[in-house]
């Protein structure tokens, strides 16, 4: 099944876009566990080295199974084309590095997961680029951030953990203003709750080890193109998509691959020399996954439901965090972009605070407590002194986290199981 079926709905796509039986008949897409591939002749090899044929030289950079994963992502976000990597961090790297370079800024929403505080504040830093990060809940201060040398407006979906919903289209019309393109970190929604490109967003990354891969067992990332911002309206902006390139003779990647430039410069540049490529076997492992995402999400997010409503009437519980909850600062946002579901991350603040939040955990029988997102299972900890654990104080705030603050990722068990193992751990956490 080809990509430009738009007719088909998002589960349809989940199952079967990027790829069709080949010669052995095999329905399941085969793990091509291989480092390399046979040319047809040394006319093929100069061209594919040449970028005058697209085709498999090396899975460094390309892979056929990788192939059908980076398809069928992009047919799930509705964009032209897409980039698996090692990890959603390595696919966060990658997009910002392929639009910022030494000497250059851009702006972030303030509330992160703590490894992305700490790679643009501190890594990026070193490397010369600059970051602004922004209370992106008022768009109006992403114009007020901007600097002649910015180079792109990145934010998440829902931010883990503070679990903010933004106004996504006027971050985008502020964005696209001052002729910069909007990233998403669209990892909590998934495109089965949220399409980042109908709300005017350019590019998307995912850490695919969570609700993609949805079951704890396969580290990968990926990078979606929409294709609709214009690298052409500025080529001094953007000397790397519009002017030659010394490393591949002089050739204009705007002029030889057009909207696709960005993707394609992510991978023959970034992804060839710094070599963040995913294994097969896991771009396989995340291939299940997808057939499954469209099933799993609603589950998902009709049990983080149930359990914020639980909580928020629990006695031992000071507040809840969840933009499903009529109580929540976002909410109205969330029902206008996100009515298929809010997603299962949901923040609470326990009576006792961080005291109190370790005998919870410690309590906990059917949720485990480890450093993951997304998992078929449900996932607890304690963010302060873990995930964000590196943050200054004014970031841990800017994230919304308090030493009270636990973190529930809500999976698929039964929801009256799952609330009443929450249950006898707040009960033993005073």
């Amino acid at each position: 099944m080809s990509n430009d079926t738009p007719n088909y709905g998002l589960g349809t796509r989940a199952l079967h876009a990027g790829h069709e039986p080949d010669a052995s008949g095999s329905r399941a897409v085969p793990i091509h566990q291989t480092t390399s591939y046979v040319f047809k002749d040394t006319q093929h090899a100069a061209d594919l080295f040449a970028l005058k044929e697209f085709g498999n030289i090396y899975t460094r950079l390309m892979n056929p199974t990788t192939d059908v994963f980076e398809q069928r992502m992009a047919a799930l976000d509705g964009g032209i084309g897409a980039l698996a990597l090692s990890s959603g961090q390595q696919a966060i790297t990658t997009a910002i590095l392929n639009l910022c370079h030494a000497g250059q800024h851009f702006i972030s929403a303030e509330a992160l997961y703590g490894g992305t505080v700490t790679l643009f504040g501190q890594t990026f830093k070193r490397l010369g680029i600059d970051v602004t990060f922004v209370d992106m809940t008022d768009p109006r201060k992403i114009a007020e951030a901007i600097k002649p040398n910015t180079r792109c407006v990145y934010y998440e979906t829902v931010a883990n953990p503070k679990n903010c919903v933004y106004d996504y289209q006027a971050i985008a019309d502020v964005a696209h203003e001052h002729g910069v393109p909007v990233i998403c970190d669209n990892t909590v929604m998934t495109p089965i709750l949220f399409r980042p490109f109908e709300h005017g967003t350019d590019i998307n990354i995912y850490s695919c080890t969570k609700f993609i891969g949805g079951h704890g067992t396969s580290i990968g990332g990926c990078i979606v193109d929409s294709g609709n911002f214009d690298w052409s309206a500025d080529a001094e902006k953007w000397p790397q998509f519009m002017k030659p390139d010394d490393s591949y003779h002089g050739a204009v990647f705007h002029e030889a691959v057009g909207q696709l430039c960005y993707i394609i410069t992510c991978r023959t540049h970034w992804l060839r020399d710094m070599g963040g490529c995913i294994s097969p076997f896991n771009a396989f492992l995340l291939l299940q996954g997808l057939e499954t995402v469209h099933l799993r999400m609603p589950r998902h997010c009709e049990n983080a439901q149930k359990v914020a409503q639980f909580l928020e009437g629990h006695v031992k519980v000071d507040w809840v965090n969840y933009p499903g909850l009529a109580s929540h600062a976002d909410h109205a946002n969330a029902q206008k972009y996100l009515p298929d579901g809010c997603g299962s991350i949901l923040g609470f603040g326990i009576k006792g605070g961080g005291a109190a939040g370790k005998k919870f955990i410690e309590a906990c029988h059917l949720a485990s407590h480890l450093a993951n997102i997304g998992d078929a299972k449900t996932l607890v900890i304690h963010p302060a002194s873990t995930t964000h654990s590196q943050q200054t104080e004014a970031e841990l705030k800017a994230c919304g986290i308090g030493d009270d603050y636990i973190r529930v990722s809500v999976g698929l068990e039964d929801a009256v199981d799952i609330i009443a193992d929450l249950d006898q751990a707040l009960a033993k956490s005073q």
